[in-house]
């Protein structure tokens, strides 16, 4: 187990205060890498939110240091889809469920890691009460040695706050107690880049006509574009949009 020195624990103590204080949750992500550079090492990491739309799991990244992050778009083929979809809070080294012979055969290396120049990972899937919350991936450059289980015992003193500030997040917006800006609600519901157009221009108040003549697209085209828009928001009129999205963001 790691014996944290004073330092560290200083720094652990002021990650948690941040997790629980910072009001916008992208900027506790970021202020989250941050800080636990100080701690472990790391070269790269993203932070994905659980998706709100059936059948994608990761949405809305916060990155540190990733010029080309596609664990979203290769999700499909992430060999960890099983453990992260189990709705269990876990934290684990990727060589500790494939061996790193098998982890660098895979399409998902091929794809997400080698074009990075990432080898090892350290992941930490965040759930309460059986819901799947969202996940961070620590990433090591190649040549680099594997994160150590001293790192895993950091994170494990991190992630019951981390569980249950995403909780909290999520409920709230449930709730309609806080809605979605619209890059939220494009990466939480996995809305397409003409839907988030659409979106941005309903928030700004333009009426179908304007919209079309906007986009160079017909009144029925539109009107199917807003259909599927509001299927995947889980509403049906444009009072319960306003409800939900931010006007501005």
């Amino acid at each position: 187990m790691k014996k944290l020195e004073t330092n560290d624990w200083i720094v652990l103590n002021n990650i948690i205060y941040k997790i629980y204080t910072t009001d916008n949750l992208d900027e506790m992500r970021r202020n989250l890498f941050d800080e636990l550079k100080m701690i472990i090492d790391f070269d790269s990491a993203d932070f994905y939110l659980a998706s709100k739309e059936p059948g994608h799991m990761l949405c809305n990244p916060i990155t540190y240091n990733c010029d080309l992050d596609l664990s979203e778009m290769y999700e499909d083929i992430d060999y960890s889809r099983g453990i992260v979809a189990s709705g269990k809070m876990l934290i684990y080294r990727e060589t500790d469920i494939i061996s790193d012979e098998a982890r660098i055969e895979s399409e998902y290396y091929q794809k997400v890691y080698k074009p990075n120049n990432w080898h090892f990972a350290l992941q930490m899937v965040l759930a309460r009460h059986k819901k799947f919350l969202g996940t961070i991936t620590f990433y090591r450059t190649i040549g680099k040695e594997n994160f150590h289980y001293d790192d895993i015992f950091v994170l494990d003193l991190l992630k019951d706050h981390l569980a249950y500030r995403l909780e909290q997040f999520f409920k709230s917006k449930e709730m309609g107690n806080e809605k979605y800006t619209v890059k939220e609600a494009i990466n939480m519901f996995c809305l397409t880049k003409r839907e988030g157009e659409i979106l941005r221009f309903l928030m700004s108040g333009k009426d179908n006509i304007q919209i079309c003549e906007q986009l160079v697209i017909t009144d029925n085209t539109l009107k199917k574009h807003i259909l599927n828009l509001y299927r995947k928001l889980g509403i049906n009129k444009r009072t319960q949009l306003f409800k939900m999205i931010k006007e501005f963001g």
